[in-house]
């Protein structure tokens, strides 16, 4: 029942913007959801310390149940009991679950786990339990990794648990590339970084010594497009995320080449080129070759976005007299205008399910992160503020990062999150101030 229901919510988050979930009590019967009014009630869950099977593992346990308690409640999905709550512990893995104890403290949801380490490897097991219902979810799982790794190893299990109780993908075990920002706000200082979701495990990737914007992810994430501005004018760069390398793509031919991504298949990417004033957008091949014009207007039509299956693009053109967002086939063709609401419209990106378009959102005076459906129908906003910009999608397509600049002379750009009912908005630390996200996919 969890499970179902759950997913039930999950559903409901996609289709309606407003809606709450209560669940009931042990005396009430199983999980259940209530359409109401406001926002849904989250998941209570515990997750006792998981126990150290070798005496250099005590640690390592504490650390991994931190992570995954974090990366639950992160979601707004789900609520942790505090162990000072607990009337009882599992003091060993392998013992039999007293659901009669975690049902006196509203435990729904049941994560235990031992951790054993030797010779910097660590193997971690856990079980996942409906705790009224009186069931496990799953059996024999497990993952193994070394010490440096042990928060990818919370994170993947967090992604399992996470998957378990509610029949979605997780996104916890994923990476985000982004502009890390330091100096003064009239010189600021810009590098490529990457990190874990969470703001954790923070790693550049260039120097500061030119203007750099806009990078974008590989499907697979091994790979980063990036705008830079080290020959004066705007040029494609293609970087290794591994080893750091690079090499221009030569896009521009004298031109300014900029707002690049990958193609689904991660062979090509698409982008806009500046010829005499206008704006055009343009795919080649990521050797260089099979350059193919897409639109060609008097318009700026730039920030193009593929579809997740390649045949269609989305991107944003004031062809119309304002800035709005169109969708064309990915071989050309004439656009259809989609986005008809007040204001402008930009930075579109196709959601990862190919269900929704988010973009940004500029009217009286105020921006937001907004999602659509792929025709235009069904607009709804998620954010507003003085500056929200740039929406990207988790691997999962329920949650979107964005950039949020402060107002004031003392503004800064910083990254935060939103699930797509317009819930649970968070700010994702890291070190400076930080803009233009790219999330990447789950890591293998």
């Amino acid at each position: 029942m969890t499970k179902l229901n759950l997913l039930v919510a999950l559903v409901l988050m996609t289709l309606a913007p407003v809606f709450s979930a209560t669940t009931a009590t042990a005396q009430q019967g199983p999980l259940r959801i209530e359409i109401t009014e406001g926002v849904i009630e989250p998941l209570p869950f515990a997750v006792p310390t998981f126990q150290a099977e070798t005496g250099s593992a005590g640690a390592i346990a504490e650390e991994i149940s931190r992570v995954i308690a974090a990366d639950l409640s992160g979601t707004g999905l789900f609520r942790e009991i505090p162990s000072s709550a607990f009337i009882a512990n599992v003091t060993n893995f392998a013992s039999p679950i007293q659901y009669a104890d975690w049902k006196a403290v509203n435990a729904q949801a049941l994560i235990t786990g031992a951790v054993s380490e030797q010779g910097g490897q660590i193997n971690v097991k856990f079980r996942v339990y409906d705790v009224f219902s009186g069931t496990e979810l799953g059996q024999g799982l497990q993952y193994t990794g070394t010490t440096d790794g042990v928060r990818r190893i919370a994170h993947k299990v967090a992604d399992t648990v996470y998957s378990r109780i509610t029949g979605e993908t997780g996104y916890f075990d994923s990476r985000v590339v982004f502009v890390s920002e330091s100096g003064p706000k009239n010189a600021r200082r810009k590098q490529l970084a990457v990190m874990d979701y969470d703001g954790a495990n923070v790693k550049y990737l260039t120097d500061s010594e030119s203007l750099l914007l806009a990078p974008r992810f590989s499907k697979s994430g091994d790979r980063v497009l990036y705008t830079s501005y080290e020959t004066g004018q705007p040029q494609i760069y293609v970087l290794e995320v591994g080893s750091a390398q690079r090499r221009a793509l030569g896009t521009g031919g004298g031109n300014m080449a900029f707002s690049p991504r990958f193609s689904p298949d991660g062979n090509g990417l698409i982008f806009s080129l500046e010829q005499g004033g206008n704006s055009e957008i343009y795919r080649m091949d990521l050797n260089g070759g099979g350059l193919v014009q897409l639109t060609n207007s008097p318009a700026i039509d730039t920030a193009p976005s593929f579809s997740p299956d390649g045949s269609r693009i989305v991107f944003e053109s004031d062809r119309s007299g304002t800035q709005q967002i169109y969708v064309m086939s990915a071989n050309g063709g004439e656009p259809q205008r989609i986005s008809f609401g007040p204001g402008r419209y930009g930075t579109p990106v196709w959601s990862p399910r190919g269900d929704l378009i988010a973009f940004t959102k500029q009217n009286a005076g105020r921006f937001h992160i907004g999602v659509m459906r792929t025709d235009g129908s069904e607009e709804r906003l998620l954010t507003a503020s003085f500056l929200d910009e740039g929406p990207t999608w988790a691997p999962n397509g329920r949650v979107i990062m964005f950039t949020r600049e402060s107002q004031g002379a003392e503004g800064a750009p910083g990254l935060y999150s939103v699930d797509i009912s317009g819930r649970n908005l968070r700010r994702v630390p890291t070190p400076d101030a930080a803009s233009d996200p790219s999330w990447g996919p789950l890591q293998n």
